[in-house]
Order: C-alpha cells, then sequence, then structure tokens
C-alpha cells in the first residue's frame, strides 16, 4: 500500500514540475516580447500572450490592448508590426 501511493506521489510531483517549468518558460517568453518591444519604442506595457506564427513571427498582445506581429525580417532585424 505504502510502495503505491509513493508511485502516485511521485507521479504527481513530477507532472506539477513539468507544467511549472513550461509556465515559467512562457513567462520567459513573454517577457522577452515585452523587452523587444519597449527596445523598438512601441507602446505595449506588458504583453500578457503570444501567439507563433511560425519561428522567430508571433502575434503579442499587450496589457494595453496593443497587438504587435514581431518577427525577424529578411535582412536579419527584428521588427515590430503593429495589427
Amino acid at each position: 500500500m505504502i510502495k503505491h501511493s509513493m508511485k502516485r506521489w511521485t507521479l504527481v510531483a513530477a507532472l506539477s514540475a513539468f507544467v511549472s517549468g513550461a509556465s515559467l518558460a512562457a513567462d520567459a517568453h513573454l517577457k522577452d516580447l515585452t523587452s523587444t518591444i519597449a527596445l523598438l519604442a512601441l507602446p505595449c506595457g506588458e504583453v500578457v500572450s503570444a501567439q507563433r506564427l511560425k519561428e522567430n513571427d508571433y502575434i503579442a498582445t499587450c496589457k494595453d490592448k496593443n497587438r504587435y506581429r514581431v518577427f525577424v525580417n529578411a535582412e536579419g532585424r527584428v521588427v515590430a508590426q503593429k495589427q
């Protein structure tokens, strides 16, 4: 009985770590987009959600309701276009 209970708690702990790790990665990604938009001197405040369109191409939604497409252009520069 104790072995079965320990296995269950181990599984719960592993799943919790996985979910929190994914959440931390998502938070870091939103912070990166927030910083990028701020460095481009565009109004945003904070990116609250992002949708990946393809590699290095995102739609970022800001707390102030602004939306930007953030991507790397053909010249290799990061660009943010208001949507």
